[in-house]
């Protein structure tokens, strides 16, 4: 069996390594040795870096002929340093056959509520999409200079038991008025592991696809069938100006952009089945 790294052991690596588990020989990259016991667990041997400190990386190079980058971004101004750190190791050894990277929907800004598909430019607006952007192009430059098969996913929001905004919802913080709310984009968790195994499978070199369900959502009604789904009140609704001074900036910017992400090249390419194509809700 090949062996395949996994950098970035949260939520989602964690449902995906069942599916993984007797077709490859797993590693994962690991910040918190306190978490070692529980990978070995799951049959996964962890390595102790960190994608902060390059040199603490270097066990990873030649290690693995598949990768799965899930680690979310960081580094200064608009520039990746975790992706750099992470391809400058790998290519010091063997260099692996695949690598997928999750990216976010988020570097498209704001679309007016417009359908999005894959090759619309890049227009991203906060500076986590930025990183997200710098770390694509990052990973499709160094795949193609080095003849890696390097697949990328744009992933909204996830979801699933343990991952709704229900503190939020007891909070009460508003939504914007209907006349003004925008598309949200949502997926659920155990859908994309499952997105991430067909794109091991099926993703050709180099392409970028939209790991996304088929709902069509405005954000309000979903924090309302969240609220219903758990007995709590709707959230208020509110003027754009109002709600934006009642927010985070963070949730403000998730609120502020509007999009419909297009999901036919994944079913197509990938051949991927949902098994949550519309929201389900726990």
């Amino acid at each position: 069996m090949n062996n395949l790294l996994i950098i970035g052991c949260g939520d989602i690596a964690q449902r995906t390594i069942p599916l993984l588990s007797g077709h490859f020989h797993l590693y994962a990259l690991v910040r918190d040795p306190a978490r070692c016991a529980s990978l070995r667990r799951m049959g996964v041997m962890p390595i102790i870096g960190d994608l902060d400190e390059r040199r603490s990386l270097r066990r990873l190079a030649g290690l693995a002929q598949v990768v799965l980058h899930l680690a979310p971004p960081e580094g200064p101004g608009e520039q990746d340093g975790r992706t750099r750190n992470l391809l400058a190791t790998l290519a010091q050894g063997k260099l692996p056959t695949r690598l997928v990277y999750i990216s976010t929907s988020g570097v498209y800004g704001d679309c007016a509520g417009a359908w999005v598909s894959e090759t619309r430019p890049l227009r991203a607006q906060t500076r986590r999409a930025m990183l997200r952007i710098s770390a694509e192009r990052q990973i499709r430059t160094w795949a193609a200079h080095n003849r890696v098969h390097a697949s990328i996913l744009r992933v909204p929001g996830i979801y699933a038991a343990g991952r709704l905004p229900l503190d939020r919802l007891r909070a009460g913080l508003p939504a914007l008025l209907a006349a003004e709310d925008g598309y949200s984009n949502h997926v659920h968790a155990d859908d994309l592991a499952r997105i991430l195994i067909a794109a091991l499978r099926h993703a050709r070199p180099n392409r970028v696809y939209h790991a996304v369900d088929d709902d069509e959502m405005k954000m309000g009604v979903y924090f309302d069938a969240i609220a219903d789904a758990h007995g709590l009140p709707h959230p208020p609704r509110l003027s754009r100006a109002e709600v934006q001074q009642r927010v985070s900036p963070m949730m403000w910017s998730f609120m502020n952009e509007s999009r419909r992400l297009r999901n036919e090249r994944m079913k197509r390419e990938l051949k991927v089945k949902l098994c949550y194509p519309m929201l389900a809700l726990p």
